[in-house]
């Protein structure tokens, strides 16, 4: 007869108790910080309610959209100091997506540039790409932030004597680009627009049950464009370009001091650390994925694009996606040069309505599903590019 194994010396049993302390020792210090909080809050008169949401906000946000319900339909509109503390709130979580998201892009492609140039035979290509990450990433972010926004943007030329190129104004008002917007004839081509997206999506769907080739999942769309282009028979889209009229400037896109300032920190910032990652996955691959193509006659470029970097990415793409997180909880360092961020917006909140742990959940509600929603386009990713067969 075989007997039972002892409670204190089973692993399982031990491994499902640890867990549940550990569980019951964390709810614990929840509760009594909840505890220790409403207390304090009773001794102040403070009540916890999330009711001052809804009260006017009356400050002003210089830049950003918020959602508003006009006519019985959501729509997204310029922020008005008359607007409620919610869409004030909106106005700063959208700012935070809108600088992270961009960063998000321009710092990869920085990076993995960088990365590239750190391996180069060129000397002058390999040396500013070392002085570059050396320089950056030992320099404090805030203080480059401080650094664009006081000694750079600032101190650019005003907006009626700032230099021109093709249409693009940088100015002590910011960057002024020219932008694509809609004309009349946009209502027309729009529902062959957002068909050719569904068509792409949908073949995206499918593709586990039929495997289209590659060329169709563009020439669908393409299809979908042409043909309302064709019967629209014209373009739906024309573009803005700024002029500067007085001290106004209408049309095109204007960056203010403020996002270019934060958005350039962050995405040099980040790129010094993304150029080490991508050094480190191309240095980690065996020196015969290198002979190999060059004794086939392919180019430095082409084993590069060909075979480097796709094996390069199931290494780098971890690591790369905890730089994705820093750069966007990094934003909000944004409220150091006035940057209207989630943050800032708090700030001011607080100032004007109090209910600071109330504002503070909200800010951190709207990094945390931020953080998650990256994550799980990182973990998906990873485990989509990752070797079949090879234990995860």
């Amino acid at each position: 007869m075989i007997e039972a194994v002892p409670f204190w010396k089973d692993e399982r049993k031990l491994a499902i108790l640890f867990q549940a302390l550990l569980l019951t020792v964390v709810v614990a210090v929840l509760l009594f910080l909840g505890y220790m909080a409403s207390t304090n809050m009773a001794a102040r008169n403070l009540q916890f309610s999330f009711g001052f949401l809804t009260e006017p906000a009356d400050f002003q946000i210089y830049e950003g959209y918020t959602v508003a319900k006009e006519q019985g339909r959501w729509i997204l509109r310029l922020y008005h100091p008359s607007d409620q503390v919610w869409q004030a709130m909106v106005t700063g979580f959208l700012n935070t997506l809108r600088v992270s998201f961009l960063g998000i892009v321009l710092t990869t492609v920085l990076g993995v540039l960088i990365g590239i140039g750190r391996l180069s035979s060129n000397w002058l290509v390999n040396r500013l790409s070392f002085a570059y990450v050396e320089l950056i990433r030992n320099t404090p972010l805030l203080v480059q932030m401080v650094f664009w926004y006081l000694a750079v943007f600032l101190l650019l030329p005003p907006i009626r004597t700032a230099p021109r190129f093709h249409g693009v104004i940088v100015s002590n008002k910011g960057v002024l680009i020219p932008w694509p917007v809609p004309d009349a004839a946009w209502a027309s081509f729009a529902p062959y627009f957002y068909a050719g997206l569904a068509l792409w999506a949908l073949l995206w769907l499918a593709r586990s049950l039929w495997r289209p080739p590659r060329w169709l999942y563009w020439l669908t769309p393409a299809a979908a464009w042409g043909l309302g282009l064709y019967l629209v028979g014209s373009i739906p889209l024309e573009l803005s370009v700024p002029q500067v009229q007085g001290f106004r400037v209408e049309g095109g896109m204007q960056l203010s001091p403020e996002f270019s300032s934060v958005l350039l920190a962050l995405v040099l910032y980040t790129a010094s650390y993304i150029a080490e990652i991508v050094r480190g996955a191309i240095q980690s691959l065996p020196k015969g994925q290198w002979e190999a193509p060059a004794s086939l006659g392919l180019s430095y470029a082409q084993t590069l694009r060909l075979i480097i970097l796709p094996q390069a990415m199931r290494i780098v793409i971890p690591p790369l996606g905890n730089q994705y997180l820093n750069l966007t909880k990094n934003s909000s360092l944004a409220i150091a040069i006035a940057f209207p961020e989630i943050m800032s917006v708090y700030e001011t909140t607080v100032n004007q309505a109090g209910h600071s742990i109330e504002g503070i959940l909200i800010v951190m509600a709207a990094y945390l599903s931020l953080s998650l929603f990256i994550s799980a386009l990182i973990n998906w990713y990873n485990v989509k590019v990752a070797l079949v067969g090879v234990a995860r």
